[in-house]
């Protein structure tokens, strides 16, 4: 994990341990993709379900949050298949927060209402836009949000 205020505005990349269970998930389904050949259902779908286990792995790996001038940009990776960039224009209020348990973790809608983009724990940046909440976990919530804080105000 870096935080870098020097070169841009902000840098921040969060990892999580769940991947490792992902990827080890994957390796048993290729393991057992070749290793049992007999049966037609296993070794022509654990295979393909292996790789694509370790594409989402890789996809959700870590997370990161760069500023990009005029827009924060959020990123799964290293494969960035999961991406969004949000202007600082449309940012109205900025506030330190916490997902819930039902929130886990990955992209989707909150029970609250809004988007949660989370890779580990429950600490979290909310972000109210001119449309929409957006829920960015991250194990630097204060230093987000006092970035975050800085950008609305030049932009106001």
């Amino acid at each position: 994990m870096t935080t870098d205020t020097k070169a841009i505005g902000y840098s921040h990349t969060q990892k999580a341990p769940l991947c490792l269970l992902v990827y080890t998930l994957a390796i048993v389904f290729l393991g057992l993709g070749w290793m049992i050949r007999d049966a037609p259902p296993i070794q022509w779908l654990f295979p393909p379900i292996g790789l694509l286990m370790l594409v989402v792995a890789a996809s959700f790996h870590h997370l990161s949050v760069v500023d990009r001038g005029d827009v924060l940009a959020i990123r799964f990776g290293p494969i960035p298949l999961f991406r969004k960039t949000v202007p600082y224009a449309d940012i109205v209020k900025v506030e330190v927060g916490r997902t819930l348990l039902l929130d886990g973790w990955g992209i989707h809608r909150s029970i609250r209402g809004g988007w949660v983009w989370n890779i580990w724990g429950y600490d979290c940046v909310l972000i109210r836009l001119n449309r929409g909440t957006l829920r960015i976990g991250t194990d630097d919530p204060h230093g987000l949000a006092t970035f975050l804080h800085s950008r609305i105000d030049r932009h106001a």
